[in-house]
């Protein structure tokens, strides 16, 4: 599936800016090409530049991977329940939290890489093992109707999207 043949109605506005920065591409094979070039990006980044804050109070390049970390994570997890049928109402949660209660900048970035690596893979299989039924089910979470499909493009979609901010304000 593709991200323009995925209806408006499944996602919020909100995540439609991730949808979009996602591109019209194939959801699975997305996942896995996006996070190998992400790799790739970030390897070629200056080792002085992980640490770097572009103004006070923002995320370092190492806080913005964890973020994503985390963010794989609570939404593979959102895509689970929905995906089962779980009509349970999801939570939100608040990033600025997760950050300030890591240990991120303390970290060896080749970890931090790993660790995103294994968590999208297991999205991945995650994802390859719904079937269409299950991929256009629809559940609520952060208080918005949210398909498991558009899940799977939001992910992709926020990665690219920290990607950018990462060429945009911190290179």
């Amino acid at each position: 599936m593709k991200t323009d043949q995925l209806p408006v109605s499944e996602y919020s506005e909100f995540n439609a800016t991730y949808i979009r920065a996602a591109g019209n591409i194939d959801m699975i094979e997305e996942l896995e090409i996006c996070l190998h070039d992400f790799i790739r990006f970030v390897q070629n980044i200056p080792m002085d530049k992980f640490d770097y804050r572009y103004a006070e109070g923002k995320w370092t390049i190492k806080d913005i991977i964890q973020h994503i970390i985390d963010t794989e994570r609570i939404f593979g997890y959102r895509a689970l329940r929905i995906s089962r049928n779980d009509k349970t109402s999801l939570p939100g949660f608040e990033e600025n939290d997760y950050v300030d209660n890591t240990n991120a900048n303390d970290r060896n970035i080749q970890d931090l890489l790993a660790e995103l690596s294994a968590v999208r893979h297991s999205n991945l299989f995650l994802f390859k093992s719904f079937s269409e039924e299950q991929l256009k089910r629809i559940g609520i979470a952060s208080n918005t109707s949210i398909s498991v499909r558009a899940i799977g493009f939001i992910l992709i979609g926020h990665q690219k999207h920290h990607q950018k901010v990462f060429q945009e304000r911190y290179l």
